[in-house]
């Protein structure tokens, strides 16, 4: 587990591919017990910790996830996440071909599939779907694979992957999507780079930035390339 900020308040982790945030349905250990784990030893706390959790990312995804150590917390962030505006959401995503535009703005509505837990996207309103937003632009292109930086104007399921599926980009490694192959690692190459927000509780600007994964080779030598170096 990779700690790359930590308040009173508040805790960050750069989430590896296959971790999940919360429990599910397979009882593996989740990202949340291996936290409170490490609060506990670290600061010798007597029983339970607490540790709440405003937003996830889907099992394949890597990179930044947040946690809040206080009730206070949680709850300004929960409020945080339901605003456009409070908390911007930086990703990258390693594509199989380039958007007709070098940069632009994806509008769809999508609808969920719970059975299936796959979601749908369309270009048009449609009855029950909600509205996704982003922003993308190209950024680096490299052994015919290119990245893509993604500014997340909402938080809807699997929405990153959904929309550049529909149009015609598939994240590398996401099978669920429309990509071949599955990656070694069973992960896709969707890294939560960068989150930025004032902090909840003691108002400060925050910017956390998350390494992709080291121990991917095209992960390495993209993070790698100059202007890409925050």
């Amino acid at each position: 587990m990779e700690v790359i900020y930590e308040d009173n308040h508040i805790i960050a982790i750069n989430k590896a591919c296959g971790e999940i945030v919360q429990s599910d349905k397979t009882g593996d250990e989740s990202l949340i017990d291996t936290v409170k784990a490490y609060i506990k030893k670290k600061y010798n706390k007597p029983g339970d910790v607490y540790l709440g959790s405003p937003h996830r990312l889907d099992r394949p995804t890597s990179g930044v996830v947040l946690f809040a150590r206080t009730s206070k917390a949680l709850t300004r962030l929960n409020a945080m996440f339901q605003d456009k505006e409070a908390i911007k959401k930086t990703y990258w995503a390693v594509v199989d071909h380039l958007p007709e535009q070098e940069e632009g703005e994806l509008r769809h509505w999508l609808i969920k599939n719970e059975e299936k837990n796959k979601t749908y996207a369309y270009s048009k309103p449609k009855k029950d779907a909600k509205e996704a937003i982003l922003h993308y632009k190209h950024v680096a292109s490299l052994n015919r694979y290119h990245l893509l930086e993604i500014d997340l104007k909402t938080g809807r399921h699997h929405q990153i992957r959904v929309q550049l599926t529909k149009i015609g980009c598939h994240i590398k490694g996401d099978v669920k999507y429309g990509f071949p192959r599955t990656n070694d690692d069973g992960g896709i190459h969707l890294h939560a780079r960068k989150v930025e927000f004032i902090h909840p509780v003691t108002k400060e600007f925050i910017k956390i930035i998350a390494q992709p994964p080291q121990n991917d080779p095209l992960w390495k030598e993209l993070s790698q390339i100059d202007y890409l170096q925050d």
